[in-house]
């Protein structure tokens, strides 16, 4: 069973519609903070220690799911400032750009945080962070070798992730 619909990955997943994108590196987070997934591809200068970087990474997305539920203009109540709020409660990101690159985001009702950082001209990736997910719920949750909370380590889906990010680079 798939979260998204379906109930096996589908042969040809999404493509995003732009040209030239590169992706520089993924996180998989669980509800906790927990860095259960980090990848690489493009990144090529290193300024923090990995621990540094998923916790900077981590506190990132907390404070502006917390900023976009702050500033939503259609709810009345906003709850505190900093306060966590539930997978898709609330005003919610899917993604910012830089000059240098754009990160995209997508939470699951599960707490599993998916964070992929790309070329600053890559277009809408709701999709493909879709697709990148049922990668991870037929690989690494339906095995029943995985214990939830633990980093991934399965050969399966890191060469499932390599070969979809190379089709969308």
């Amino acid at each position: 069973m798939q979260f998204f619909g379906g109930s096996e990955i589908s042969p040809s997943p999404p493509v995003p519609t732009t040209t030239g994108n590169n992706a520089h590196m993924m996180y998989v987070f669980n509800r906790n903070g927990v860095c259960l997934l980090y990848r690489e591809w493009n990144r090529p200068l290193h300024t923090l220690n990995p621990q540094q970087d998923h916790k900077l990474m981590f506190g990132l997305l907390f404070s502006l799911k917390s900023l976009t539920a702050k500033m939503d203009p259609t709810s009345a109540d906003k709850g505190n400032l900093g306060v966590p709020q539930l997978p898709g409660q609330g005003c919610s990101f899917h993604s910012f750009r830089t000059n240098t690159y754009k990160l995209s985001f997508m939470e699951t009702p599960s707490g599993i945080k998916i964070i992929l950082v790309t070329h600053p001209r890559t277009g809408d990736l709701r999709e493909p962070l879709k697709y990148i997910y049922n990668l991870y719920v037929e690989y690494v949750a339906k095995n029943p070798l995985y214990t939830p909370g633990t980093s991934i380590r399965c050969e399966l889906f890191n060469t499932a992730l390599d070969q979809y990010v190379r089709s969308i680079a």
